[in-house]
């Protein structure tokens, strides 16, 4: 048996090589520390004590500092036991993502949302009475029972307070372990809202054979455009200078594309003067 303490960040999805979509929880893993070990010797059971999330001192009393300091870490917000270890630790020692591997099957327990008090519809998920025709029965909870005992029976489902309860999803699959930002992907859903504490550990009832899938790496990879850019960039810009033939062309130029429009307009004009000058003579002898 191994496990971990985590929080739920929330769900995302992964694409394997063959092309199929996995939708998966994030669960950040802290180091969790060993803040205590229990041997039968001793205790009468065989169990380590793991302790993450540090906790302000100030909001500790001196047994939980007494207890840190054993260990020689600060004080911890969430303790929990594991019975039956495999490995052998010692008081202080950190357990990271890095005990699980891809492939394995996990049961992850935690603590569901509360939803407050409701009703047996979306508590129990019953269904609802006739809602026309006058039917008086909608929501209600249906009979409470026989005429015989004349009381309501020991399990019968009525409205009350539903969540916040401990549940686990069992055979859960690890698709990605990461050690340098301490995650671990888990398969599917778990229970708990986000940021909620979650516990990781070996699967009790698996009978499944570990069959790591291998998922796409999104990375951004550097392509012949983005190499020529970043070398245009890097490459200071020279100013040639002209030389002094070079320079009386670039005026001639400039002067002709000056000049040029005007006499256009002045060979232009002056033809259609001349014209309107002779026709004119004609006109009048007529």
């Amino acid at each position: 048996m191994k496990g971990i303490l985590g929080r739920k960040v929330g769900m995302t999805q992964v694409f394997t090589k063959d092309g199929k979509l996995i939708p998966v929880t994030v669960v950040a893993c802290e180091p969790n520390v060993v803040m205590q070990v229990k041997t039968v010797e001793k205790d009468g059971y065989n169990a380590i004590q793991l302790g993450v999330f540090e906790k302000k001192e100030s909001k500790s009393n001196k047994a939980e500092l007494g207890h840190a300091k054993k260990a020689n870490t600060t004080p911890k917000r969430f303790l929990k036991e594991i019975k039956d270890v495999e490995a052998t630790y010692n008081i202080g020692d950190k357990i990271d993502a890095s005990i699980f591997e891809v492939g394995e099957i996990v049961d992850v327990t935690g603590t569901t949302k509360g939803k407050g008090t409701q009703g047996v519809i979306k508590r129990h998920n019953q269904s609802r009475g006739p809602m026309g025709h006058g039917s008086h029965y909608h929501r209600g909870p249906g009979s409470l029972g026989t005429m015989l005992p004349k009381r309501v029976l020991k399990g019968k489902k009525l409205p009350g307070h539903m969540g916040v309860e401990t549940v686990t999803i069992q055979n859960l699959e690890i698709i990605e372990v990461n050690t340098v930002d301490n995650y671990i992907l888990v398969s599917g859903n778990i229970p708990g809202a986000k940021n909620s504490l979650v516990y990781i550990k070996t699967s009790v009832k698996n009978s499944r054979k570990k069959d790591a899938k291998e998922i796409l790496s999104y990375e951004e990879v550097e392509t012949v455009v983005d190499s020529v850019e970043e070398v245009k960039e890097e490459a200071p810009v020279e100013e040639v200078e002209n030389t002094p033939a070079e320079e009386e062309n670039a005026e001639t130029t400039s002067e002709q594309t000056e000049e040029t429009p005007a006499e256009e307009a002045t060979e232009v004009t002056e033809p259609i003067e001349e014209e309107t000058k002779e026709e004119n003579p004609e006109e009048a002898s007529n």
